[in-house]
């Protein structure tokens, strides 16, 4: 009786992801944005797929270095744990790459919104009239 409860936990879970797989199948295949129509849609595309891709570098990097850290230094290896109390360099590093990283994104959205603000060569101008209880 002992072996039946792993053996029901991975039916479940076996079960669970055979039907979000069949679940997802009913899904349109085209998972990404529409094709950019617009010079400044492409720009957005194109400052979206360059913020996903950093945070996917940092999040692979950090992580990365959190599971290497914690297996090569776990105490069953015999380490003691590092003190890391009042140390200038690394709350330095731990200010400073963050900000970094900020500067990196902002830079480019900033451009990006400033050019969306710029009206005057515009494809479509629509004209809006507000009534009381109806839009005109």
């Amino acid at each position: 009786m002992m072996g039946s409860k792993p053996i029901r936990s991975m039916t479940a879970l076996l079960a669970g992801l055979l039907g979000a797989a069949a679940s997802s199948a009913a899904h349109a295949l085209e998972w990404y944005f529409q094709s950019p129509a617009s010079k400044m849609a492409q720009e957005i595309d194109t400052l979206h797929q360059y913020v996903m891709w950093l945070i996917i570098v940092i999040f692979v990097g950090v992580f990365g270095f959190m599971f290497y850290s914690c297996y090569a230094h776990r105490k069953s290896k015999g380490h003691p744990a590092a003190q890391f109390h009042e140390n200038t360099t690394v709350e330095i590093l731990w200010t400073v790459i963050p900000a970094l990283i900020l500067v990196a994104i902002a830079w480019p959205v900033t451009k990006t919104v400033i050019a969306q603000k710029d009206t005057s060569v515009a494809d479509l101008t629509l004209k809006v009239t507000g009534y009381q209880w109806k839009w005109g």
